[in-house]
């Protein structure tokens, strides 16, 4: 049953998903925000040096030195003249008593000079490190010496979020499709709340990092229910606002957590600031609805009514007093209708089937990558903005802010250029703005403005791409092609800590990286047909002839004009005034169809439905006979369906048949 088609009944977009949006689905984005990146502060590297040795301490004042930090340093650690820094991982090993008594000496004279002996060897920091606890109150790279040769555990634990991720968004798939959008809601939220609190009373990296593995299972599972369900509740007319709105919301989330890992510099207490006020959220339980959509598609019809005439009743709108038995008489015949279906072998389709033909193929290779490289990019800038140099919360906050203009730039451009530029021009735009940093690298300011000019174009990509894919999969197999992408695209967050690692050594080496991944992804782009007032197609047949025939001048081709269509679109009857012809209206109005042969098979359709009730019984019929019930369970002996099978009619090159019509009922005896 085509909730579609029930919706400008219930209203599309009323007060009732007006309420659940703004108020229940807005904030259920915040949990995913806070923990995919919380733990950039949590895990933040402090400035460090080796701890100072006692000897070199108390030595001065025995000797009555008045040395400088500064002094103290000079004396205890190399100096690196390439990076002009102190050395973070070495430190001087000499006898600095010796030292010391020499050096006052030598000050008495008026010729010391606060500097190591030429001879003094060099180690390793084996008396541990001192860290720079000014922007940080604490970290668990200090608390636990997770420096030099430890160094790379904060990037390992960035590996293992990511991971975690990627089979998490795998399981909960299965969850959130088999239970229902709203418990798995839940369950996400249950193990998220359960393991974040947890992470702030470790005592150990070993178990502050499975802490972060179990938060990282729902990363960013949790995410996806909001988003699904807001768009499940409203029409088809109201989906691009609604994904705008949730991304918005996404970006709202991010500009907050810099505001609040502001205000919380201790590790363990940001633990619990990002996750105990998100236990008010089970409260949702009593209101947060379940997706009717989802309950049709699972034939939980009971359940779903309910829920529509709750939506009606808060929007305003009247309902018939037989529409849900129209509706239930409905669903009948359609579930009967599937049973036809299921007895027919129909051919199953399988991940092999989107690289099979060459078009194909080549589609979904390239849709992966860019995939790919969005992900990457988008989880990459954001986990380096700390390590832009300056104020890290700062740099956070500015890498959320700058996707905000993103969304006045981004849907007018997607009706007037197509998708295809306007991915193509976000990408280049973001990707050339990274790689423009190894000649500005020198001034932090305006690597800080490319680093957000990048971000703008990455954010943009990255709500285009998804709705383009869908765009370009054939029906049969977009739900695998997309699971196929995406599960591709979760490898970034996995990979993408290890180049940001490298960056240790360069800082803009990371942004050159991801620049390069942008401006190619971009290109590919171009090779992409475009899906702007296209049909979309249904086979795999028609997803392989899909822009396989697009010419030179074709790739070049911008700002597409809508065709002129062929046909007028079918007309799409509400089910608002009780009458079973006006039910079936909107599939069973065709110009290729000739009138009469529609209206029979109406009144065929219609006849089976007077026949049966709102709970699948057999009842009278208007001559007093009994019928055959669609789904088998009642007692019928006088009037059976002798021939009801699928019939596909024919229509003009390029158009879809419709499917689902009654060829023949006929009365026995």
């Amino acid at each position: 049953m085509d909730f579609d088609e029930i919706l400008p009944d219930l209203g599309e977009y009323g007060t009732y998903q007006k309420l659940v949006l703004w108020f229940l689905l807005l904030p259920g984005t915040m949990p995913c925000g806070f923990h995919a990146y919380n733990q950039l502060f949590m895990a933040a590297t402090p400035q460090h040096h080796c701890r100072t040795p006692r000897s070199l301490q108390g030595g001065a004042g025995t000797y009555g030195l008045q040395l400088s930090e500064e002094a103290i340093r000079n004396l205890s650690i190399p100096y690196d003249n390439s990076t002009g820094q102190y050395s973070r991982c070495q430190r001087y090993d000499y006898n600095f008593t010796s030292h010391l008594e020499h050096l006052a000496d030598a000050w008495g004279a008026g010729v010391g000079v606060a500097e190591p002996p030429e001879d003094a060897k060099v180690v390793t920091c084996d008396q541990g490190w001192e860290y720079d606890l000014d922007e940080h109150s604490t970290s668990v790279v200090a608390d636990w010496d997770l420096v030099c040769d430890r160094g790379f555990l904060p990037t390992l634990a960035l590996v293992l979020l990511g991971a975690s991720g990627l089979v998490g968004n795998y399981i909960f798939g299965y969850i959130q499709d088999g239970c229902g959008r709203r418990p798995a809601f839940f369950i996400y939220l249950v193990i998220e709340c359960a393991f974040g609190i947890a992470t702030s009373f470790t005592t150990s990296f070993i178990w502050w990092l499975v802490c972060r593995v179990g938060v990282g299972f729902t990363v960013p599972a949790i995410m996806s229910t909001p988003m699904v369900l807001a768009i499940e509740l409203v029409g088809p007319s109201k989906r691009t606002y609604t994904t705008v709105v949730m991304n918005v919301a996404y970006s709202f989330t991010l500009i907050l957590l810099a505001g609040v890992a502001w205000l919380v510099r201790d590790w363990a207490q940001l633990s619990l600031a990002t996750t105990i006020p998100f236990l008010a959220f089970f409260f949702f339980w009593w209101v947060l609805p379940e997706s009717p959509r989802w309950l049709l598609a699972k034939g939980r019809l009971e359940e779903a009514e309910v829920i529509m005439a709750k939506m009606a009743r808060v929007n305003g709108k009247t309902l018939p007093p037989n529409y849900m038995a129209n509706l239930r008489r409905k669903f009948e015949v359609e579930k009967y209708m599937a049973g036809k279906e299921d007895s027919v072998s129909e051919r199953s389709y399988g991940i092999l089937d989107l690289f099979r033909t060459p078009n194909l193929c080549r589609k979904t290779v390239i849709i992966t990558f860019i995939w790919f490289t969005n992900t990457s990019v988008y989880v990459g800038l954001s986990y380096y903005a700390p390590a832009l140099g300056g104020d890290a919360y700062f740099n956070f906050f500015l890498a959320g802010a700058a996707e905000l203009p993103t969304y006045l730039f981004l849907w007018p451009a997607m009706e007037y250029w197509g998708r295809r530029w306007t991915l193509c021009f976000s990408m280049i735009v973001g990707g050339s703005a990274c790689v423009a940093t190894v000649v500005t690298q020198e001034d932090p300011i305006v690597t800080l403005v490319l680093y957000c000019i990048g971000k703008f174009g990455i954010s943009s990509s990255f709500v285009v791409l998804p709705l383009m894919a869908s765009e370009l999969y054939p029906t049969v197999v977009r739900g695998m092609g997309l699971s196929v992408s995406a599960v591709a695209g979760m490898i970034g967050p996995v990979v993408i800590p290890l180049i940001n690692h490298l960056g240790s050594e360069m800082m803009v080496l990371p942004l050159i990286i991801m620049g390069v991944l942008l401006n190619l992804g971009g290109v590919f782009s171009l090779l992409l047909p475009e899906t702007l007032h296209q049909h979309l197609p249904q086979t795999l047949e028609e997803g392989e002839e899909f822009g396989k025939q697009w010419t030179l001048s074709d790739y070049c081709t911008c700002c597409p004009r809508r065709q002129g269509s062929t046909h007028s679109s079918p007309s799409k009857t509400p089910v608002n005034n009780g009458r079973m012809d006006d039910t079936f209206g909107s599939s069973l109005n065709h110009p290729r169809v000739p009138q009469n042969q529609m209206d029979n098979e109406r009144d065929e359709k219609m006849t089976l439905m007077e026949n049966v009730d709102g709970t699948g019984n057999c009842i009278k019929n208007s001559s007093g006979s009994n019928c055959v019930v669609s789904d088998g369970g009642g007692k019928c002996d006088s009037v059976s369906v002798t021939h009801y099978n699928l019939k596909g009619l024919s229509y003009g090159e390029g158009e879809s048949p419709e499917l689902g019509l009654m060829d023949h009922i006929a009365p026995q005896g």
